[in-house]
């Protein structure tokens, strides 16, 4: 597998042959130009998640991907797009991937509940390859191998996040969802996430690969 993390909560997957991009949001950078990709992945209508100016042109770039976002944001974007409700499975390339969880992390009860599908990247017999929750804390019943671990957000606290990470329980989990943080007190949470779970948590450069 090789991970390319483009800020925030963009990142572009490579697994079993297939290439697979998340998130293309408006904290994020880098993606722009990409060609390639058999999939565009959105778990949520927020634009930190998708970048409605940028989105287009990446699209226009990527004729053969598959695109599929949560049924809000499919019926929002309208056209190619298929809406990937939490149980749906589907086949790209050479991965299933899977949607879990369904609702977006509460950020206070006042605000409108929105869908948020997670994804889990792998195979038939190994579904739990790769997981990106979107924003959720949903702990999915597969197994899972790589996590990316939602930093920090304005609908969750570090206590949560430490919790899910130890019940998600995956061999290695990256830091996403950070644009929100200062970047001199990322230490602050990455620290706590290493010193209070079992996990390999390794903070990926920035716009480039990573073989893990």
């Amino acid at each position: 597998m090789r991970l390319t993390h483009f800020g925030h909560s963009c990142v572009l997957v490579e697994l079993n042959g297939t290439t697979v991009l998340f998130d293309p949001g408006t904290f994020s950078h880098g993606f722009e130009g990409i060609t390639g990709l058999d999939a565009i992945l959105v778990t949520h209508q927020h634009p930190d998640h998708v970048d409605l100016q940028r989105l287009p042109a990446l699209v226009e770039a990527n004729p053969r991907a598959a695109l599929h976002a949560d049924p809000m944001t499919a019926g929002q974007l309208g056209g190619q797009w298929t809406a990937a409700p939490a149980g749906k499975a589907f086949a790209v390339g050479g991965i299933t991937v899977t949607g879990v969880g369904g609702t977006h992390a509460v950020i206070h009860p006042e605000l409108p509940e929105i869908d948020n599908t997670g994804y889990l990247l792998g195979t038939p017999e190994n579904p739990g390859q790769l997981f990106h929750p979107g924003d959720s804390l949903f702990v999915p019943e597969q197994q899972v191998e790589v996590l990316a671990l939602p930093a920090a957000a304005p609908w969750s606290k570090l206590s949560e996040t430490v919790e899910f990470l130890r019940a998600v329980a995956p061999r290695m989990a990256f830091p996403i969802h950070q644009a929100v943080v200062a970047e001199q007190a990322r230490g602050i949470y990455y620290g706590r996430f290493k010193d209070m779970s079992d996990a390999e948590i390794r903070e990926l450069p920035e716009e480039s690969s990573v073989s893990i």
